[in-house]
């Protein structure tokens, strides 16, 4: 059969393609606008547009003051072990949508202060009288308004960055805190670094005066070093790009088991799908240590290691959503930091996002968006065995996996005051009441005896929530012939003794033991094991030649 050729059917045809094309392209433009309009440009990655999917504007919400956790909630909010001292919502404290939150104690005084990211700028409270907080005013943002601004602290300096076009680095000196007349005040920024345009994140090293621009719109992403040992006069210091983007990192001068980089500055970066050490030592130099994926990620957003820098604790933002398991904490031995070893993963009680998370002591804290607050025991971490102690629920109507309610949280207060920042609701100032206690380890619990003879292991006790005493150590369950010493005996918390098991006519085998310790009150056990060998070795064969 001959087809015949219709001109007037083909050009219609062509002329509806084309519409159609431009209402695709006018879609997304519309698109750009509203994210644009959020100070969120068309830029945006997957993961980002993700998240601006839940996007909710702030709640109606009235202050709160002094509302304790009576039979698991405080007012409207769900509660454990933690009393809300103060709420205030964003209305009161700037207005706009809420993000990342840091604080500031001033060394002159010990006031402490909370500075909470929004939308539009930045929120300074002074929180020294927990109950009754003081918004002292607003330093808004340098270019537009964006989703995102994150912020952090040297030398009584705050440093803020955003995702808005142009925005680069704000530096504010906080001592202008001390003395706001008439608050709440618009302030201006003291200085600004304008080597990148704008950044999805800052992590900064107190320890070496050295900021960390993550995200930027330079360095493929990755870290664009900035020396801000002057705070007033940031200066561009470096850039590693071999890996690409980085979304969060936590730089540190390391003090962790793995010798041979002991005092060295390294970056633990969170970076999309893996977790990527880089040391960072020589800035204009640095050195990518490792790359490690794990099954399972969807989006390696943040990490924090604990204090002894052996284990790195890691969230991913989307596995959540993706596989419908609950709130998943990962937890990587770093000992080795060319070869880390992904020890295990906690599960939380609720299908909640997990978003920040920052270790202080024997604890991890965790705003995990739509559960809120979660503090979770990280005593068994070795294991990944972790427990949750306390939390307070900022988002009362739903724990589902959505991009809504706690952002981000501090806990780094000495007065123990945790704050926590809402996205939709505002600055939560928290007062965690968790009961003093002390941890019992001994990290080197196998120890081995030839015949008649002594082995020796270190037992190290550690305060939970500001626990102080005397700890008195034993040894339970050693056999007939073997017998227990601690050169130091009890112990002065915190503090560690040295365990001498020594066997005098002890049976052969294996003998599990445990170690105890009490104040008298409060009593915790550690498994340990003592290898007893008998006999005299044969005598050596030839093997070669």
């Amino acid at each position: 059969m001959k087809l015949a050729f219709q001109p007037r059917k083909v050009l219609f045809g062509l002329l509806m393609m084309a519409v159609l094309l431009l209402a695709l392209a006018w879609s997304r433009t519309l698109s750009a606008a509203e994210n644009k309009a959020k100070g969120d440009g068309p830029w945006l990655t997957p993961y980002q547009q993700r998240f601006l999917q839940d996007y909710q504007s702030p709640q109606d919400l009235e202050p709160l003051a002094a509302v304790p956790c009576v039979n698991g909630f405080a007012g409207t909010y769900p509660c454990n072990n933690v009393d809300l001292l103060a709420f205030m919502p964003l209305a009161n404290i700037g207005g706009g949508n809420g993000n990342d939150i840091w604080g500031w104690t001033d060394p002159q005084d010990g006031k402490e202060y909370a500075l909470m990211g929004r939308t539009s700028g930045t929120a300074f409270v002074d929180i020294s009288d927990p109950e009754n907080p003081i918004y002292l005013g607003n330093l808004p943002t340098h270019t537009g308004s964006s989703t995102w601004r994150d912020i952090k602290v040297y030398n009584n300096y705050a440093f803020i960055v955003s995702e808005a076009s142009g925005h680069g680095m704000q530096v504010f000196d906080l001592t202008r805190l001390r003395n706001v007349p008439n608050p709440p005040v618009t302030f201006t920024e003291d200085a600004h670094y304008g080597g990148w345009s704008n950044a999805h994140n800052l992590v900064l090293n107190e320890d070496s005066g050295y900021a960390y621009g993550v995200g930027t719109n330079t360095c493929s992403g990755g870290l664009s070093m900035v020396n801000i040992q002057n705070p007033l006069n940031p200066t561009n210091a470096g850039c590693f790009s071999s890996d690409g983007y980085t979304h969060d990192a936590q730089c540190v001068i390391y003090h962790g088991p793995d010798a041979n980089y002991f005092g060295k500055e390294i970056c633990f970066n969170s970076n999309e799908d893996t977790v990527t050490i880089v040391d960072v030592t020589n800035h204009l130099a640095p050195v990518q240590l490792s790359r490690t994926p794990y099954a399972n990620s969807r989006y390696t957003h943040q990490g924090w290691l604990t204090d002894d820098h052996h284990y790195l604790l890691i969230d991913d933002e989307l596995d959540e959503q993706s596989f419908g398991h609950n709130t998943r904490t990962r937890v990587f031995d770093v000992s080795s930091l060319t070869a880390p070893v992904l020890v295990g993963y906690h599960d939380g009680t609720t299908p909640a996002i997990d978003h920040n998370q920052y270790v202080w002591g024997s604890y991890v804290y965790q705003a995990n968006y739509r559960s809120g607050l979660r503090i979770l025991d990280i005593t068994g971490v070795a294991n990944a065995d972790l427990s949750e102690e306390a939390f307070f629920d900022i988002y009362p109507s739903s724990d589902s996996p959505s991009f809504n309610g706690a952002w981000s949280v501090y806990p780094f207060f000495d007065s123990g005051v945790v704050i926590v920042s809402g996205i939709e609701q505002g600055l939560f100032v928290l007062g965690p009441a968790l009961a003093p206690d002390f941890n019992l380890e001994v990290p080197e619990n196998e120890l081995s005896v030839c015949n008649n003879g002594s082995d020796s292991a270190l037992v190290n006790l550690t305060p939970k929530a500001g626990y102080t005493g005397n700890v008195t150590l034993s040894a339970v369950g050693l056999p007939n012939g073997a017998s227990a010493s601690f050169d130091v005996n009890p112990v002065v918390v915190p503090g560690s003794s040295n365990m001498t098991v020594t066997v005098n006519g002890a049976s052969a085998g294996e003998h599990p033991f445990t170690v105890h310790a009490t104040d008298g009150n409060l009593m915790h056990d550690a498994d340990a094991n003592l290898s007893i060998l008998s006999g005299v070795p044969g005598a050596p064969t030839i093997v070669s030649p």
